[in-house]
């Protein structure tokens, strides 16, 4: 009972942790629609925390990736909007 409640705590605070640095990010990274990003980088990690809280024949496998999904997606659309449009030189190394 302690451990679910220490569980909880960690994942509302979690929560809005993600949500608030992702916005932050997403604004300063300049994405079109930051509140969208911190959204979905914040409901899949809640979504996980519930699981793990309310459906005890989830398996910690899935509890994982899903907590981790909007995390690897904002992590893939931040690399996409980042990069050069320049192509690669061949012989060196990129951000040389």
């Amino acid at each position: 009972m302690v451990v679910d409640t220490l569980v909880a705590a960690f994942g509302l605070v979690g929560t809005v942790a993600l949500f608030a640095v992702a916005r932050w990010d997403a604004s300063r990274v300049e994405f079109s629609r930051p509140l969208l990003w911190a959204a979905i980088v914040a409901a899949p990690f809640a979504v996980g925390i519930g699981l793990y809280l309310f459906v005890p024949a989830a398996p910690m496998t899935g509890v994982i990736m899903t907590a981790n999904t909007g995390i690897v997606l904002y992590g893939f659309e931040r690399e996409v909007t980042i990069e050069d449009d320049e192509p690669a030189d061949p012989g060196e190394l990129p951000h040389e």
